[in-house]
C-alpha cells in the first residue's frame, strides 16, 4: 500500500495553481493564525531587545543581562505567563460555547487567600500538624481546587439553569469573590507559606536542574515523534490523504528543535552566587575560581502549564465532552435537538474553570510566597485576551488549548517588555487593552474571509 491515498486531478490542479507558500502550507497543514501568532511573538521579542538595548546603550546582538533577550529573562517570562497560561486553556472552553468568566481573576484571589490561610493557620493551630508537615501543602492545595470547583459548579449552575446570562453572574462573581478575599483574613496578607508549597512557584529550589530538564526533553521529542507516526498510521488506517514525508520530518524536526532550544535555554540560567554559595557550604562543596555553575532548569510552574495544557488538548479533541463543547458553541439548537445536556455540559465547563482558578492560585501565590488581597487582580483580562488572541472567536464554535497558551505567552511578553523598559503601570494597561480590541477586530476580518 503506498503513502498517497488520493491523486484526484482536481486537487492537482488546485495546488498547481497555488504558489510556493502555498503548497507549503497545503503539504503541511500549518494553521496559518498559530503561524501569524508565532510571527507575531517573535517580532514582540526582537523589537523589546532592540528598545532595551537601544535604552542602555548596547549592541543588541550581544545579548547583554539587562536586555529583553536574555536567558534570565525569559526563564522568568515562562514562569510569569504559567498562570494565565493555565486558566486561558479553560477560557476557551467557556469562550467556545459562547460565554464568558470575568470572575476567574477574583476567583483566583479567593482561593489563593484561602489556601494561604489554611496553611498558615487553619491546618497548623486548628488541626494540629506541625510546620514542615508532608501533609500541609497537599490538603491545601486540595481545599483550594474543591473550593474553585464549588465556584465553578454555583455561577455554573447559576448560568446554565437559572438562564441568567455568564456576563451578569460572572460580573457579579468579579466583585462577591474579590470581596469574600478581603473578609477571609481582613485584607491581611498571609505569609509565609509551606516550604514544599513554594516548589509550585519556581525559584532555584521551585526547578528540576539541567539533567533532569533534558530527560523531560527528549522525552518530548520521542512523544512527539510517536505522534507523528501514530498520526501517519491513522490517516492510512482511515484512507485519509497523508502529508508528504518531507512535511512530516520537518514538522518533527522544528517541534524538537523549539523543546531542545527552550531546554538549553532554561540550562543556561544559574542559581544566584550567593544561594551557591549557600548550598556549597550546607554540601560540603568548594567553590572553584570561576565560580560554580548550578543551572535551574525547567520551572515547576512550567511542568504544571504544559501537563494542564496536554490534558486540556485531549479533552477537547479527544473526548465525547469536548465534541459536544464545540457542538454547542457552534450551534446551541442544533445541540439541544440532538440530544445534548447543553445545560449540564455547561455547568461542567464553568466548573473547569473553577479548577484551573485553583491551580493558577496556587502557582501564583506560591511564587510570591505570600496570600494577598490583590492576587489575581485584572487576570481575568489577560486570561480573556490570551484565548482570544490565541484564536479562540467570540463568536463561539472555534478555538484551540495551544494557541491560547501561546496568547498567554504574548500578553506576558508585553507586559514584561513594559517592565524591563520602566513603562508605567496606567500606560501598559492601555497597551493591552489595545492589543485586545486588536485581536477581536483581526479575528472578525478572519471570519468574513472563511
Amino acid at each position: 500500500m503506498t503513502d498517497t491515498t488520493t491523486n484526484a486531478p482536481a486537487d492537482r490542479a488546485r495546488t498547481t495553481e497555488l504558489g510556493p507558500v502555498g503548497r507549503f502550507l497545503k503539504a503541511t497543514e500549518i494553521d496559518t493564525r498559530m503561524l501569524g501568532m508565532v510571527g507575531a511573538l517573535l517580532l514582540i521579542w526582537v523589537g523589546l531587545q532592540v528598545i532595551s538595548s537601544l535604552r542602555l546603550g548596547v549592541n543588541p546582538f550581544e545579548f547583554d543581562s539587562r536586555t529583553f533577550l536574555t536567558a534570565r529573562n525569559l526563564w522568568n517570562l515562562s514562569v510569569q505567563a504559567s498562570a494565565v497560561a493555565i486558566m486561558a486553556t479553560g477560557m476557551v472552553l467557556v469562550i467556545v460555547m459562547r460565554n464568558i468568566d470575568l470572575s476567574v481573576g477574583s476567583a483566583e484571589g479567593l482561593i489563593g487567600m484561602v489556601m494561604g490561610f489554611a496553611q498558615v493557620h487553619f491546618l497548623v493551630k486548628a488541626v494540629g500538624l506541625e510546620l514542615g508537615n508532608p501533609w500541609i501543602w497537599a490538603l491545601a492545595l486540595a481545599i483550594g481546587i474543591a473550593l474553585g470547583l464549588m465556584i465553578g459548579a454555583l455561577q455554573g449552575f447559576v448560568i446554565a439553569y437559572m438562564e441568567v446570562p455568564a456576563f451578569i453572574v460572572t460580573l457579579g462573581g468579579l466583585l462577591i469573590w474579590r470581596g469574600a478575599a478581603w473578609w477571609v483574613t481582613s485584607g491581611q496578607t498571609i505569609a509565609p507559606l509551606d516550604a514544599t508549597f513554594q516548589l509550585m512557584g519556581g525559584g532555584p529550589q521551585g526547578a528540576i536542574g539541567a539533567t533532569w530538564s533534558w530527560i523531560v526533553g527528549l522525552v518530548a521529542c520521542l512523544a512527539v515523534v510517536f505522534l507523528l507516526l501514530r498520526g501517519r498510521q491513522q490517516r492510512k488506517r482511515f484512507k485519509f490523504p497523508l502529508r508528504p514525508v518531507w512535511a512530516e520530518a520537518l514538522l518533527g524536526a522544528v517541534t524538537c528543535g523549539v523543546i531542545l532550544g527552550a531546554i538549553w535555554i532554561a540550562n543556561s540560567y544559574p542559581w544566584p552566587i550567593g544561594i551557591v554559595r549557600r548550598y556549597a557550604e550546607a554540601n560540603g562543596i568548594t567553590i572553584p575560581e570561576g565560580g560554580l555553575f548550578i543551572a535551574h532548569g525547567i520551572a515547576i510552574p512550567v511542568l504544571i502549564a504544559v501537563a494542564v495544557g496536554i490534558v486540556m488538548t485531549f479533552v477537547t479533541n479527544r473526548t465525547r465532552f469536548g465534541r459536544y463543547v464545540f457542538a454547542i458553541g457552534g450551534n446551541p439548537e442544533a445541540a439541544n435537538l440532538a440530544g445534548i445536556n447543553t445545560r449540564w455540559i455547561t455547568m461542567k465547563v464553568f466548573m473547569i474553570m473553577g479548577v484551573l482558578a485553583a491551580i493558577s492560585a496556587a502557582v501564583s501565590s506560591a511564587r510570591l510566597n505570600s496570600a494577598t488581597n490583590s492576587l489575581g487582580t485584572l487576570d481575568e483580562l489577560l486570561v480573556i485576551a490570551a484565548a482570544v488572541i490565541g484564536g479562540t472567536s467570540l463568536a463561539g464554535g472555534s478555538g484551540t488549548v495551544a494557541g491560547a497558551m501561546l496568547g498567554a505567552l504574548l500578553m506576558q511578553s508585553l507586559q514584561s517588555g513594559m517592565v524591563l523598559l520602566n513603562i508605567d503601570t496606567p500606560l501598559q494597561n492601555i497597551v493591552v487593552g489595545l492589543v485586545l480590541v486588536v485581536a477581536v477586530w483581526l479575528d472578525t476580518l478572519y471570519r468574513k474571509r472563511v
